[in-house]
């Protein structure tokens, strides 16, 4: 079973920020373990000081629920009330936030963290997020979702 190292993840986010640069942004990048632990986040000069908590509730989100935001964010949209109550759940660390820059870490089929990117727009921190992870080899497809937005297997 892979697992998330130090190493891999310096590497992602060292990934981000050359990527985010290069179009003029400053980003605040996360990355966590598959529990949604944070492993390394990073606030570079320029970006603004709420980004590294909304990157890592990104981080946290993409980790814990196992799918990228943009796919989350059309399950959050046919059940409100159940993902607003995710985030008041005793053990939740941080709030679940289902939208772009939001970006599970997969490797050889299996979930190994999330990763958040916070400071552009959602456009351009989704298109970053994807286009490191896919760089370095990571895996960016996910099961199609089931009824109503909801993963295969969860019908209520």
């Amino acid at each position: 079973m892979s697992s998330l190292t130090l190493a891999a993840a310096e590497d992602i986010v060292d990934a981000a920020l050359k990527r985010a640069r290069s179009i003029g942004k400053a980003v605040s990048v996360a990355v966590v373990d598959a529990g949604g632990f944070p492993v390394s986040i990073r606030r570079p000069d320029g970006a603004r000081p709420l980004t590294p908590d909304i990157a890592r509730a990104k981080a946290y989100t993409a980790a814990v629920m196992q799918r990228p935001g943009p796919m989350l964010k059309k399950w959050q949209e046919s059940q409100p009330v159940f993902f607003a109550q995710l985030s008041q759940l005793p053990g939740a660390a941080l709030p679940i936030l289902a939208t772009e820059g939001s970006v599970t870490i997969k490797k050889d089929g299996q979930v190994i963290g999330g990763l958040g990117i916070a400071g552009g727009t959602a456009d351009e921190d989704q298109q970053i997020a994807e286009e490191v992870l896919a760089s370095l080899g990571y895996e960016l497809e996910f099961a199609a979702w089931g009824v109503a937005g909801k993963p295969a297997g969860e019908d209520d």
